[in-house]
C-alpha cells in the first residue's frame, strides 16, 4: 500500500511538471501579459505619431507627434508599451515592484505643430526583448478647461 501511494505521488508530480512546460515561448507568460484595452487608436483626424528613424533601442526611442488639424491638442508624459504576440497586442509587464507614476504635465500641440518626444522606458519596463511593439500615448482634443475628448495614438516599431 505504501508503494502504491509513492507511485501515485510520483505520477501526480510528473503531470504537474509537464503541465507547466506546455506554453510556447512566443505566447503570453502566465497572468503577467494582459491583452490590450485599446481597440480604437489613431482616430484623431489629422494628428499622427510615428517613430523617428534610427532612434529605436531596447530601452527607448523618439516619437514625432504631428498636428495637421485645426485642433488644439495636449499630451503628457504617460505612455504604455505593447508587444504583438501571435497577431494580437499585449501590454508589456511593468518591471517595477510597487506603485509608479508619470509627471502630470501638459505639452501643447497647436495646429500645424510637429514635436519630438524622447521616451526612456528602462525605468519602467527594463530592456525589452526582440519583437514587434507599439507605444500607446493619450492625447487630448482640448477646447477649454473641462471640455476635451481623449484619444489614443500608437506608433509601431521593431526591436531586433
Amino acid at each position: 500500500m505504501k508503494s502504491y501511494f509513492c507511485w501515485l505521488f510520483c505520477v501526480v508530480l510528473s503531470l504537474m511538471l509537464l503541465a507547466g512546460c506546455g506554453s510556447s515561448s512566443d505566447s503570453p507568460k502566465g497572468t503577467e501579459w494582459e491583452p490590450t484595452i485599446y481597440e480604437t487608436v489613431n482616430n484623431l483626424d489629422g494628428v499622427t505619431m510615428i517613430v523617428e528613424d534610427g532612434t529605436v533601442s531596447s530601452t527607448g526611442l523618439t516619437v514625432i507627434v504631428e498636428n495637421n488639424s485645426d485642433k488644439q491638442c495636449i499630451y503628457g508624459e504617460y505612455f504604455l508599451l505593447e508587444k504583438k504576440i501571435e497577431g494580437r497586442w499585449y501590454q508589456v509587464p511593468v518591471a517595477l515592484d510597487g506603485e509608479y507614476g508619470f509627471n502630470d504635465i501638459g505639452y501643447d500641440l497647436d495646429s500645424s505643430d510637429v514635436r519630438e518626444w524622447a521616451v526612456d522606458w528602462d525605468w519602467l519596463y527594463g530592456s525589452v526583448d526582440p519583437g514587434d511593439y507599439r507605444i500607446v500615448k493619450d492625447i487630448l482634443d482640448f477646447r477649454k478647461a473641462g471640455d476635451y475628448d481623449k484619444y489614443y495614438l500608437t506608433a509601431e516599431f521593431t526591436i531586433n
